[in-house]
């Protein structure tokens, strides 16, 4: 097993971002509780939460680091304030609604160790409810300008059981080495939730960091147990096309322009078809949201593109057909 170094730190930090999930909580730590490996430390961030998490987390686990943020702040903010505070060689993440398996923390060190040219690495995530599906097997994106989960819905087959290279982990469940954080940045805030660690992948991959699906990392996950519903539709449908516009490199929008906006159009008829639901009218509003955004967008994406150390090639290969 490995063992902290020298400082005293330990080898991962596990960080845990919640809000208002104290029911889902207990699960997730007991996950932890029941790892193979036991050399990390858990970094639970409260973002703003009403309910008594706080106070149950210092009640009844009063070995765990606590950071509590005052108001609300959103995912990607809840998870650079854990990054502050965490003191392993290793980070990963943990939604509050995911369920590790035991070998799941040993196999992301085990892969770390044997592919030394990874950056971050992608878990087998499977639906809570039906363990028999997957939700994720690492993160794809299209050239259309559209993310989504490898293998989501599908069973979980042999062919998700092999160790590959991917475009980008889901960070459900995910790991870095914390040498990531320091060349490419953290999560973007302005994104709030959601696509935050798409946008991630495409920093890191542009700047020549590596991501490895790792299948023995098995963790079970309930989607959307905190954050789901219109307020999910809206800032999906606001970030993609954010996330494609900072970050898709000038060659695939000369090649490809076509395809994002057709990605886009049809996305907007669905919604407008399915006008009546709450899902749908957020979906429009937040793809309406997302053009008073580009503006910005468009500033960090010129720094981005300045930035990018990988060839066309590179970036070509990794994208989804």
């Amino acid at each position: 097993m490995p063992t902290s170094d020298d400082t005293g730190a330990p080898r991962w930090s596990v960080l845990i971002p919640t809000w208002n999930g104290r029911h889902l909580l207990e699960e997730a730590l007991d996950g932890l509780d029941g790892q193979a490996l036991q050399d990390f430390e858990v970094v639970v961030v409260d973002d703003g939460s009403d309910d008594d998490t706080v106070a149950w987390m210092r009640a009844q686990r009063p070995a765990d680091r606590v950071v509590v943020l005052p108001n609300q702040r959103g995912l990607a903010a809840a998870l650079n304030q854990g990054l502050e505070v965490a003191r392993g060689k290793y980070i990963a993440l943990l939604n509050n609604d995911a369920v590790p398996e035991p070998g799941w923390l040993a196999a992301l060190d085990q892969a770390f160790a044997t592919a030394p040219d990874a950056s971050f690495l992608a878990s087998r995530i499977l639906l809570y409810d039906d363990p028999s599906r997957l939700h994720a097997a690492g993160d794809t994106f299209g050239r259309n300008g559209l993310p989504a989960n490898r293998g989501v819905w599908q069973r979980d087959s042999p062919i998700y059981r092999e160790p590959c290279d991917v475009f980008g982990a889901c960070a459900a469940a995910s790991a870095y080495r914390r040498e990531l954080f320091d060349d490419v940045g953290v999560f973007d805030e302005d994104l709030v939730m959601y696509c935050e660690d798409v946008d991630l992948d495409w920093r890191a991959q542009m700047a020549g960091h590596r991501c490895r699906y790792v299948p023995d990392a098995v963790v079970r996950h309930r989607l959307s147990a905190t954050a789901g519903g219109p307020i999910a539709s809206y800032l999906v449908a606001r970030n993609r096309p954010l996330v494609a516009v900072m970050n898709m490199p000038g060659f695939l929008w000369r090649r490809g322009w076509w395809r994002i906006a057709w990605a886009q159009l049809k996305l907007m008829v669905a919604a407008l078809r399915a006008i009546q639901g709450r899902a749908a009218r957020a979906t429009l509003a937040g793809q309406l949201a997302s053009i008073a955004h580009l503006p910005r967008a468009w500033s960090k994406r010129s720094r981005r593109q300045r930035s990018r150390r990988v060839a066309d090639a590179y970036i070509d290969a990794l994208l989804e057909r």
